[in-house]
C-alpha cells in the first residue's frame, strides 16, 4: 500500500476541514444544552473526535487507494471487498462514502450528522437528583392538594350549615294552614323564651311546668257558646284555674259586633264556681275607629262584671270563606291591634294578644306590641316559639270534666290574679 505524502495529505486536510467546522459547530449546540458539562473537557474531547475522524478518514482514503491497485492488477493480499468504514462522531450511521456522496449532491442535513446519541440527555447525578426532586415534588403536590380540598370542603360545609336555616339557630319554622313552610329569622331585638321546656308535664290532657318539684303554673280553658252548656262547678274541682270566656265577636261578612250568646251566663257561673275569669274578642277591625270600638264595646259589657285574668284581642283569618281582614297589611293589622290594646289598658285592663306563631311572626308587627303579653296558640307538645309568651294554648282537643266533648285547654305561666 502507497502511503500519501505531504501535499496530498495537506489537500486530505482541507477536504475534511468543512467537515469538522460543521461537526464543531454541532458540538457547539450540544455543549449550550448540556450546561452541567465542563467546558475545557469537552473542549479537548472534540479537539481528540477531530483527530480521530481525520485519521480515520486518512485510512479510508489509503484503503480506496489500495482497492483501486486491486482492480488495476496491485497488490494480491490487498482485501478487494471491504465493508464500508463508518466514520467516528457519526454514530456508525453514515460511511465515509455516504458522507461524500452527500457533500457531492449538496444534500447533507442536519440529520446526517446523527451524533446526539453519544451524550446521555443529563449526567447520571443530574438524572438521579431529578428524580428526587421530582418525588419531592410529587409529595409536596399531593399534601398541597389534600390541605386544599380539606380547606374546600371545610368552607363548603360552613357555606352550607349557614345556608340550612335548621342549623343556624337564628331562624325558625312557620307551617302556615295551607301545609307550606318558610323559615323566618329570628329578631335579636324582641325578648327571647327562656322557659325550660323539661319542666313540662302532662298528666291526663293537663299541661303543668314545674320548678324545683313544685307547679308554678296554672290551667285554663276558653269556652264560648260552641261548648254548650258547661257545669263550671266540675271544671273546678278538676283541676281548671281560670277561664277566658268569649265576650263577642265583629261579623267578618257583616261588620256588626255581637254578644257570646252565652257570656253573661258563662261569666257569672265561673265566678260563682271560684275561677278566675278573663275574655276574649274575636275582632274583623279594618281601622283604628273600628278597633276601639270593639274595645269600647267589651268595656261596657264588663262594666258588671270583675274579671282577674287579660282581655285578649284574637283577630284570625276565616277558613275557608273570605274575610273584611283579609286585604289589610301587616302594618294595618298591627295599628288595628295596638289601638284596640291601648284603649283597653287605659281602661285599667290587662291588654293581651292572642295568635299562632304563624300569625305573631308574619301578620303583625311585634316590635310595636312589645309592651303587651301574648296568648300563644300552638298545638304541640313543645312550643318554639322564640319570643317571650305569657300563655299558651297547648291543644284543642282537650277532655275535661264538666264540658261534653273537646275543650280547648291552656297554661298561664302568669298568676295574673295577683298582679
Amino acid at each position: 500500500m502507497r502511503l500519501p505524502g505531504e501535499n496530498e495529505e495537506r489537500n486530505s486536510r482541507l477536504s475534511m476541514r468543512y467537515m469538522a467546522m460543521g461537526v464543531s459547530l454541532s458540538i457547539l449546540l450540544i455543549l449550550g444544552v448540556v450546561v452541567y458539562t465542563n467546558k475545557q473537557e469537552e473542549e479537548r474531547k472534540a479537539r481528540l473526535r477531530q483527530e480521530k475522524t481525520a485519521v480515520m478518514a486518512l485510512d479510508y482514503d489509503g484503503q480506496q487507494e489500495g482497492e483501486e491497485n486491486a482492480d488495476n492488477g496491485g497488490d494480491g493480499n490487498t482485501v478487494a471487498e471491504e465493508e464500508s468504514v463508518p466514520v467516528a462522531g457519526f454514530a456508525g450511521r453514515k460511511s465515509m462514502q455516504e458522507v461524500e456522496r452527500l457533500y457531492k449532491e449538496n444534500k447533507l442535513t442536519a440529520s446526517d450528522l446523527d451524533f446526539w446519541d453519544m451524550y446521555p440527555d443529563e449526567p447520571d447525578f443530574l438524572m438521579e437528583t431529578g428524580k428526587e426532586n421530582a418525588s419531592s415534588e410529587k409529595d409536596g403536590e399531593e399534601e398541597n392538594k389534600t390541605a386544599r380540598y380539606e380547606e374546600e370542603a371545610k368552607r363548603v360545609a360552613e357555606e352550607e350549615a349557614a345556608a340550612d336555616p335548621s342549623k343556624d339557630g337564628k331562624h325558625t319554622l312557620l307551617t302556615y294552614a295551607d301545609g307550606s313552610e318558610e323559615w323566618a329569622l329570628i329578631n335579636p331585638y324582641l325578648e327571647q323564651n327562656t322557659y325550660d321546656y323539661t319542666n313540662l308535664q302532662m298528666k291526663a290532657d293537663k299541661m303543668a311546668y314545674y320548678d324545683n318539684g313544685r307547679s308554678i303554673s296554672y290551667l285554663g280553658a276558653d269556652l264560648s257558646k260552641y261548648n254548650g252548656d258547661v257545669d263550671f262547678e266540675a271544671l273546678k274541682e278538676s283541676g281548671i284555674d281560670f277561664v277566658m270566656l268569649r265576650l263577642g265577636s265583629r261579623g267578618y261578612g257583616s261588620g256588626q259586633i255581637m254578644l257570646d250568646e252565652k257570656f253573661e251566663e258563662n261569666i257569672k257561673k265561673a265566678t260563682g264556681a271560684g275561677l278566675e275569669v278573663g275574655v276574649y274578642f274575636f275582632s274583623q277591625a279594618i281601622t283604628e275607629q273600628e278597633a276601639v270600638e270593639e274595645s269600647n264595646f267589651i268595656i261596657q259589657t264588663l262594666a258588671n262584671y270583675k274579671i282577674t285574668y287579660p282581655v285578649a284581642f284574637d283577630m284570625e283569618y276565616v277558613q275557608n270563606d273570605k274575610a273584611r281582614i283579609d286585604s289589610l297589611s301587616r302594618d294595618e293589622k298591627t295599628a288595628v291591634a295596638k289601638a284596640f290594646l291601648e284603649n283597653t289598658k287605659v281602661a285599667g285592663y290587662q291588654p293581651m294578644i292572642y295568635g299562632t306563631k304563624e300569625w305573631m311572626i308574619k301578620h303583625i308587627d311585634l316590635t310595636k306590641l312589645t309592651d303587651y303579653d301574648i296568648w300563644l296558640s300552638q298545638q304541640k307538645d313543645i312550643p318554639d316559639y322564640p319570643y317571650k309568651f305569657q300563655m299558651w294554648q297547648y291543644t284543642l282537643e282537650g277532655k275535661v270534666n264538666g264540658v261534653d266533648g273537646d275543650v280547648n285547654l291552656n297554661i298561664s305561666f302568669v298568676d295574673y290574679s295577683e298582679k
